[in-house]
């Protein structure tokens, strides 16, 4: 019986290492940014489980002219699939990916943008306000 515990007890630390689950706390509501100084302010939209993205800083290589055009506008809008995680589209100008959105705690956001479905990439948002 003890053995079946300890089995029990492995596997749910596990499973909340891998799916972490946090109280409503907090709500993506709100401007958060990437160690590179791009920003989005977040907020839930549509029937109040939608989330939608407007870009509000844009920094680094993907500063050119032609993607600065879409600072201030929303370029995301993904529905909620799952407690705290949102699937949907980034788009911008004539690129678009799809985008998973998770919050992985109170103040920080993940988004995984995805081209072709094997070009992916998962940058970490800390919020500022």
């Amino acid at each position: 019986m003890r053995i079946l515990k300890t089995t029990l007890a492995i596997g749910v630390l596990c499973a909340a290492t891998a799916f972490p689950v946090f109280a409503a706390t907090g709500t993506p509501d709100g401007t958060f940014v990437d160690s590179y100084g791009t920003s989005f302010q977040f907020s839930l939209c549509g029937d109040g489980t939608a989330l939608c993205g407007v870009l509000t800083n844009l920094e680094g290589q993907s500063a050119t002219e032609e993607n600065l055009a879409f600072v201030g506008k929303q370029v995301m809008q993904a529905e909620q699939v799952a407690p705290n995680q949102w699937k949907g589209a980034l788009t911008a100008g004539g690129i678009s990916a799809e985008a998973t959105v998770t919050m992985t705690s109170p103040d920080t956001i993940d988004i995984q943008g995805c081209r072709a479905a094997i070009l992916c990439q998962t940058l970490t948002y800390k919020r500022v306000s």
